[in-house]
């Protein structure tokens, strides 16, 4: 079970029920009878990973307590089209009122989950895939979970957990010694990362201790080279224009991780859909 705290996004999903509702749904309101119920079922229309399901459930009970939203597969799996992901019923309107907003959920948190687990499968269990912060503010950690429904592995979470030096870093700081000098000094108990943006950067990083060194946007042979020169004595991490059509290239340098923002920043919407059912109830006057 992969998980996720709901203190995670129960507040995001009532600011996003709001943002669509807003003062009612008038068109439900106007042409669904009052008292009409339905069933309806989330249909995955191609493959893919799911992610998401406990969002697009509480979206469902933010609009209306007595709407239940109940999952036939778990986060995570991979699904083929045609497949059901949840069965849904309560008052018709409601129901039609949550759709878009939990399909929206769904959809993104899905995507993510299917082009990590397209990543992972390319990169055969011989480098770890990670995510970055390159997320839609305020939904970070739902994009990070999707990350981990489809196999990734999580990055820093953000600015707090981490030490990363990059490039401007650097030139503040002077040097990539010193940068790591002032970061050990500061956050003793952190790991280290350095930013390497040539095979020079790669020496200074590892003269200076650092615990992994990034290499942003190197070539295949530059990569090679790093990993020759670094010699086990840190971590290697690959980022930068990286696709699932490059990584069985990529691994096979021997590098430990590779960080691909598109898995948050990129990832189609998985297509899915939400299919009504009407049950018997008041026929309209």
């Amino acid at each position: 079970m992969i998980h996720l705290d709901p203190q995670a996004y129960l507040d995001l999903v009532r600011r996003a029920v709001a943002e669509d509702v807003g003062p009612g749904d008038v068109t439900s309101s106007a042409i669904v009878p009052a008292g009409a119920t339905a069933t309806a079922e989330i249909l995955a229309k191609s493959a893919c990973v799911v992610a998401g399901l406990p969002v697009a459930a509480a979206v469902f009970s933010e609009v209306d307590r007595s709407v239940t939203c109940h999952p036939r597969v778990a986060d995570g799996t991979r699904i083929l089209a045609g497949a059901v992901l949840a069965d849904v019923a309560g008052p018709a309107a409601a129901v039609l009122t949550a759709e878009r907003t939990a399909l929206n959920f769904l959809q993104h948190l899905s995507g993510i989950a299917t082009l990590t687990r397209r990543c992972v499968d390319a990169a055969g269990g011989r480098a770890t895939i990670l995510d970055t912060r390159k997320t839609i503010p305020g939904l970070r950690a739902l994009a990070k979970y999707a990350v981990r429904c489809g196999g990734g592995t999580n990055h820093r979470a953000g600015l707090y957990d981490a030490i990363l030096i990059k490039d401007n870093h650097i030139r503040l700081a002077g040097g990539v010694a010193e940068a790591v000098r002032r970061a050990r000094t500061d956050r003793a108990s952190l790991p280290i990362e350095v930013e390497a943006q040539s095979l020079a950067d790669v020496r200074e990083a590892l003269d200076a201790g650092a615990d992994v060194i990034m290499l942003d946007n190197l070539s295949e042979a530059e990569m090679r080279q790093a990993v020759a020169i670094t010699g086990g004595r840190a971590k290697i991490e690959v980022s930068g224009g990286v696709t699932p059509d490059r990584l069985p290239a990529i691994v096979a340098l021997g590098v430990d991780y590779i960080s691909i923002g598109a898995l948050t920043h990129s990832a189609p919407a998985a297509d899915i859909s939400l299919e009504i059912h009407v049950d018997a109830g008041p026929a309209a006057s």
